[in-house]
C-alpha cells in the first residue's frame, strides 16, 4: 500500500484514543462492521503501542495506523507494534528519515505551503493537513490547490461529521480525519453498536 491509497481506503479514517487495550479491538471490529476499514490509533496514552498490536492480530479485517507519531523512535516503535501506517502533526527532516526507515506508507503533516512544497520536494505527495479547522479549514485547501494541484489531502483538526462533506469535495481531498466517530464516552459505555452506527454514516459520506 503507498500513501496515495491510503487516502481511498475510507471518506473517513477515524483517529482513535485508547486508553485501554483490549476495547480498542472492539472498537476497530465495529467500525468494520459499519464499513470503515481503516483506522488511526494516536499514541498519546501509555498503551498506545500495546493497542495497536492487539488490533493488528484480532481484528486483521482493518487497516492499523499509528499517528501522532513526533520521534523517529515512535515511528521505528509504531512499526515493530505492528502498524501498517504512520500519521504525524508535522514533520521535521529528523522524523522524516525515521518514518521512512521503516519502509510504512505515512502522511507527514503540514500547515503551510511551504511545508507542503518541502515535503513534495522530497517526492511526496500525500500528506495530512493539521489542524485544518484552525488553518483556514476548507478555503485554505481550496487555496492550496491552485499553486500545488498534484498534492492530494487528509485534513484532520476540529472536522465533524456535518463539516466533512465540505473537504470531501475538493479535488485534492482523498479523506479526512475525524474523532467523532469514536466518542470516548461510547467506548467508556461499551456502546459498540453506537460506533458502528457512526462509522457506516461516515461511510456514505463517500457519495
Amino acid at each position: 500500500m503507498t500513501s496515495a491509497e491510503l487516502l481511498t481506503l475510507s471518506p473517513v479514517m477515524p483517529v482513535v484514543v485508547a486508553d485501554e487495550i483490549e476495547p480498542a479491538a472492539e472498537v476497530a471490529k465495529a467500525l468494520l462492521a459499519g464499513g470503515i476499514t481503516v483506522i488511526e490509533l494516536t499514541l498519546r496514552t501509555p498503551v498506545a503501542l500495546a493497542a495497536i498490536e492487539h488490533i493488528a492480530s484480532e481484528v486483521p479485517g482493518i487497516v492499523v495506523g499509528a499517528g501522532t507519531v513526533t520521534t523517529p523512535t515512535q515511528a521505528r516503535q509504531a512499526a515493530d507494534a505492528g502498524a501498517a501506517f504512520l500519521v504525524t502533526p508535522g514533520c521535521t527532516d529528523a522524523l522524516l528519515a525515521g518514518a521512512e526507515d521503516t519502509g510504512l506508507p505515512f502522511l507527514p503533516g503540514v500547515a503551510t505551503v511551504s511545508e507542503a512544497m518541502r515535503l513534495a520536494e522530497n517526492g511526496l505527495d500525500s500528506l495530512k493537513f493539521f489542524p485544518a479547522e484552525a488553518n483556514g479549514g476548507v478555503a485554505a485547501l481550496r487555496a492550496i490547490e491552485g499553486p500545488l494541484p498534484d498534492l492530494r489531502f487528509c485534513p484532520t483538526g476540529g472536522i465533524t461529521e456535518h463539516s466533512a462533506p465540505g473537504y470531501l469535495a475538493l479535488p485534492n481531498v482523498g479523506c479526512v480525519g475525524g474523532s467523532w466517530l469514536t466518542p470516548r464516552d461510547a467506548i467508556a459505555a461499551r456502546d459498540w453498536a453506537r460506533i458502528e452506527r457512526l462509522a457506516a454514516r461516515a461511510r456514505s459520506l463517500a457519495g
